[in-house]
């Protein structure tokens, strides 16, 4: 070791693992060395051995290329305890679809057993849970991605009262005994407001992704946030019996919803008379600086497959929502982000919905220095904010 960098070979020696393997990453794209010598070699460093090993368990427990690709891809932010935190994650989710298989399999067995015929409802129920296992990368993944988002403005924004405080201060939540969460995402909302005044309210958090729905239950009953109720709605279909809620909370959801005129005739079906329904959305300019930052260094990289702000924002929701609701008020929240690191910027971007992991996955440290330069030169990136909130009453 020299200066602090492992050549490949010692690199390779150290970890116990082959030479060809180390080069077969940095191909792939997955573990890329920390730096190349003038002389055109490759040099690796002991954070390095961190991604490495987290590299190694993934393919232990079965992820494939892809899959690990997506959980590493921003790993230059992570330390070895967010790393063995992931992991056991995985583990915990894993472990938990494989017993479902395997008493899935005993049934089936037994049912064989019993009958001599195939029950081809237990096969067909198999293959679905067998299936479920390809979602928990994905599952993980937006719950990681949707933290990465909101992590990036609650270090940067400059109203000093943060996004989630001042949607609860936009609702009388003390005027309420029974409220819906539609789309809860990572549970953040709920943090905002102490345990006790929680406790005395029938409140359902619930979302579509049942993934989503266990993190935002294992983040929020460690936070004494346990009288809450989680479970797995889709607000286009819900299960609720009309006029069940004082009520419903949307943050930054309709734009994904596939059928929306349907999903908001839903949310007023569950409303009781005199209910409210609160949904947040972005505008136009929203974050516009960072979309120009990504088609500068490569004008292929789209962060969004579609503009969500014409899908649903604060230009267009008021239409949307009088279809619907009778009276609609939209508020504006003043913000905008002064950024002075490059990695949560990178976290961000990463965490888009467009193709920009194709584009990235193997210049991800050219891209960082690329944003390291332009903070450099302005000392901090100015990204401007616009989001709201609109408030509809039948």
């Amino acid at each position: 070791m020299t200066d602090g960098y492992y050549t490949s070979g010692e690199f390779a020696r150290k970890a116990r693992v082959t030479i060809r393997t180390i080069r077969f990453y940095d191909r792939q794209g997955i573990l890329k060395p920390s730096k190349v010598s003038e002389a055109g070699y490759r040099l690796y460093t002991d954070e390095d051995f961190g991604r490495l090993q987290k590299i190694l368990s993934l393919k232990y427990l079965g992820f494939s290329l892809e899959e690990i690709m997506a959980l590493t891809i921003n790993d230059d932010r992570e330390d070895m305890a967010n790393s063995l935190k992931l992991q056991k994650e995985l583990i915990r989710k894993r472990i938990r679809h494989l017993q479902m298989m395997e008493q899935t399999l005993e049934d089936t067995s037994r049912l064989v057993g019993d009958s001599g015929e195939m029950d081809w409802n237990s096969i067909l129920n198999l293959i679905h849970i067998t299936n479920m296992e390809h979602a928990v990368v994905d599952q993980y993944k937006t719950s990681v991605n949707i933290n990465a988002r909101i992590e990036l403005h609650r270090r940067f924004s400059h109203n000093p009262v943060p996004w989630f405080s001042w949607i609860v201060s936009r609702i009388p939540f003390g005027e309420m005994d029974t409220i819906l969460e539609v789309g809860c995402g990572s549970g953040q909302l709920w943090k905002e407001i102490p345990p006790e005044e929680l406790e005395k309210k029938e409140i359902h958090v619930t979302d579509v992704s049942s993934g989503m729905v266990e993190d935002a239950a294992e983040l929020l009953r460690k936070s004494g946030r346990g009288s809450l109720i989680f479970e797995t709605e889709d607000c286009q279909n819900l299960s609720y019996e009309s006029g069940s809620f004082d009520g419903v909370l949307a943050n930054h959801v309709l734009f994904y919803v596939k059928n929306l005129p349907k999903a908001l005739e839903e949310i007023r079906r569950v409303l009781k008379p005199g209910g409210v329904f609160y949904c947040s959305t972005y505008g136009r300019e929203h974050m516009k600086e960072i979309t120009s930052l990504v088609q500068e260094f490569d004008s292929r990289i789209t962060l969004s497959e579609v503009a969500l702000y014409e899908l649903f924002g604060l230009e267009n929701g008021e239409g949307m929502l009088k279809e619907t609701f009778g009276r609609v008020e939209k508020i504006l929240y003043d913000d905008y982000l002064l950024v002075d690191e490059a990695e949560p910027l990178l976290d961000y971007i990463l965490s888009c919905h467009g193709n920009q992991s194709e584009f990235l996955s193997k210049r991800q440290l050219e891209f960082k220095r690329f944003l390291q330069r332009k903070i450099r030169d302005k000392r901090a990136l100015r990204i401007t904010k616009m989001a709201g909130m609109f408030v509809c009453r039948p």
